[in-house]
């Protein structure tokens, strides 16, 4: 997990128990979310300062049960939709932004 660190855009959390987020915290990059699903029936514990120095977000959501969520997978896969992801070189952005200046 240490390899991983500040690499990723979002996790989601669907564990329906008790558990550490620590671990998961260092995980996402600046900007990127951790987002609970799981129903945890104690209080969730983390540590504020990871959120706010790594500029990291913490939310949850209700995605809804089996039926409804296939009923999302179903709708995707009669679309043909999918999820993008733009992978952008640092040298590109460096070109753009000496354009600007």
């Amino acid at each position: 997990m240490e390899a991983a660190s500040d690499s990723l855009d979002y996790i989601l959390d669907t564990v329906p128990a008790l558990h550490p987020l620590r671990p998961y915290l260092s995980l996402p990059r600046a900007d990127g979310k951790l987002i609970i699903v799981g129903a945890v029936p104690q209080p969730l514990r983390f540590d504020a300062v990871e959120l706010i120095q790594g500029k990291k977000n913490l939310s949850g959501s209700f995605i809804g049960n089996m039926e409804e969520t296939q009923e999302i997978l179903d709708f995707w896969a009669e679309k043909g939709l999918t999820t993008m992801i733009e992978i952008v070189k640092m040298k590109i952005l460096e070109t753009k932004i000496a354009r600007r200046a």
